[in-house]
């Protein structure tokens, strides 16, 4: 990362290493730069991706880039496609997942920063 008294350019993203095909780059949070704050990271969600049932501790705003997300919200289903966007707060039950043909490319921001200890994930 390129650091400045007044900026920081981001050109080596952290890659978070997961064993179910999805893609994350965090540009800014805990795992790049130590900012407990916010967590910036782009995403790719694989063609049948999903992950287990969560109640994160954090405000998680998504942008969809391309293809589609699905959300299971407090037990109702919300789909989501390229340009539209969601907040979901913290605290809320929620899993995600791509039960759709085509990878989902999008952008994920925490507040405060997302961390493994804060996801509460259920397991299965």
């Amino acid at each position: 990362m390129k650091r400045n008294r007044t900026y920081s350019i981001q050109n080596s993203p952290f890659v978070v290493p997961t064993d179910d095909g999805k893609l994350i780059k965090e540009h800014f949070g805990l795992a790049t730069d130590g900012n407990p704050n916010i967590s910036i990271a782009h995403m790719v969600a694989p063609a049948g991706w999903s992950e287990p049932y969560q109640t994160p501790e954090f405000d998680e705003y998504t942008f969809i880039i391309k293809g589609k997300k699905q959300f299971i919200i407090n037990d109702e289903t919300i789909i989501l496609e390229a340009g539209q966007s969601i907040k979901v707060e913290k605290n809320t039950r929620l899993q995600y997942s791509n039960p759709f043909t085509e990878p989902c490319e999008y952008i994920a921001i925490c507040l405060p920063a997302f961390s493994i200890d804060s996801v509460n994930r259920e397991h299965s």
